[in-house]
């Protein structure tokens, strides 16, 4: 019987194991095994991946002892998360919650408390699933990912993060160090949906809503939809047509009909892409609603 047919504890290939407790001797080492090296750090997605043969890199390189790339620190303006940090840590953590709601709703709705416990928000970006339930609401609160490597870093605007399913804008001497994301405004509003066949299933959609109001109207906008096309996308047709309006009932239906358009779903064994259209508009209006509340709430305070 072939390996892949079987549940299996046994990782079957040989592969020499690293663990650098710097955030350059990581650098160092991916720059050394190039193309043959793969990143551990909470292992939900590489684990699985390596027991059924999908992936048998030479060399695992553990990140977990890299304190640069572990934590959650309020800076001015803006929140810094590393990499490595657990997606329980930053379902837990009061800064999000206070900051930056609709992550923490993300976070919380990435499969199960034993799962979050060991998985982390770099993996769940790294793995590039266009249903990644972190990237739709970083996508909507607008963070940039900060990358590294031997030979310096630089900054990506997450939209320009993902190019494909399973693929990223990083090379493959690059490693991601921490995202940094601009606190909300006052009068600002955020939130997060998902839908999915069962409560610890990737989603079938989701959809992040960020926005900034100003007495009812609309001043800024940002919405951001997974599982719809080939990576997580932002809806930049229907955040224009927004702007500078109020989100009465026939704007809701002219900006759902619009998302319904602009989405390009595939039918899977989760859903069809007929559903998934019709989904993305029911969850635009209900995302809306709900962001809309939470930045009256923040203007008032």
């Amino acid at each position: 019987m072939s390996i892949n047919e079987v549940n299996t504890h046994v990782i079957p290939f040989r592969f020499e194991y690293h663990a650098p407790t710097s955030l350059k001797e990581a650098a160092d080492l991916l720059s050394r095994y190039r193309g043959e090296a793969a990143l551990l750090a909470g292992g939900t997605d590489l684990l699985v991946k390596a027991k059924q043969r999908l992936v048998e890199p030479r060399h695992v390189i553990n990140i977990k002892s890299v304190k640069e790339l572990n934590g959650i620190e309020e800076k001015g303006d803006g929140v810094d998360i590393g990499a490595a940090t657990k997606l329980r840590a930053i379902e837990k953590s009061d800064i999000v919650k206070d900051r930056l709601p609709a992550l923490q709703e993300a976070a919380k709705s990435i499969g199960s408390v034993q799962i979050r416990n060991m998985a982390t928000i770099g993996g769940n970006l790294c793995n590039a699933s266009p249903a990644a339930d972190s990237a739709t609401a970083l996508l909507a609160l607008d963070a940039k990912a900060c990358v590294i490597s031997s030979e310096g870093g630089r900054t990506l605007p997450i939209e320009e993060f993902f190019l494909g399913p399973g693929q990223t804008a990083m090379k493959s001497n690059e490693l991601l160090a921490k995202l940094s994301l601009p606190i909300l405004q006052d009068g600002s509003g955020a939130a997060f949906m998902k839908i999915s066949r069962t409560s610890l299933d990737i989603a079938t959609v989701n959809i992040a809503i960020m926005l900034r109001l100003d007495d009812d109207i609309v001043i800024d906008c940002r919405i951001a939809l997974g599982a719809v096309a080939p990576t997580p996308i932002r809806v930049w047709k229907a955040e224009e047509t927004l702007k500078g309006k109020k989100l009465t009932d026939k704007t809701l239906q002219a900006t759902g009909k619009m998302v319904s358009e602009s989405v390009n779903p595939i039918t899977d064994i989760r859903a069809t892409a007929e559903y998934r259209r019709e989904v993305s508009a029911a969850l635009l209006r209900d995302a809306l609603m709900i962001a809309r509340d939470r930045a009256l709430r923040r203007w008032e305070e």
